[in-house]
């Protein structure tokens, strides 16, 4: 018999391994990411307020601007599941 390919069984082996594989991935990257955010918040938490600010100055609309792009980027690219985009992007709007 003259086979062609790999056939179904050989396809669907081979969309699983994928799959396995790519899910992986993304629950490192989403681990590392939540790590990630984690120890930042550790560090603002660990610093004491400043004395001299009575209240926070909003950040430049440039930088704003930037952190927004940033974080839909990696919505994009599956990095971000879309509630955690959302809670990111309020905390960048709020300030």
């Amino acid at each position: 018999m003259n086979r062609r390919g790999p056939g179904l069984l050989g396809a669907v082996a081979r969309t699983a391994v994928v799959a396995g594989t790519a899910s992986a991935v993304s629950g490192r990257v989403r681990q590392h990411q939540q790590e990630k955010f984690a120890g930042q918040e550790e560090q603002q938490a660990a610093q004491p307020p400043q004395a001299s600010q009575a209240q926070a100055a909003p950040p430049p609309a440039d930088d704003t601007l930037s952190r927004l792009e940033r974080l839909a980027g990696l919505k994009s690219q599956g990095i971000l599941t879309e509630e955690e985009f959302a809670a990111e992007k309020a905390k960048i709007l709020s300030g």
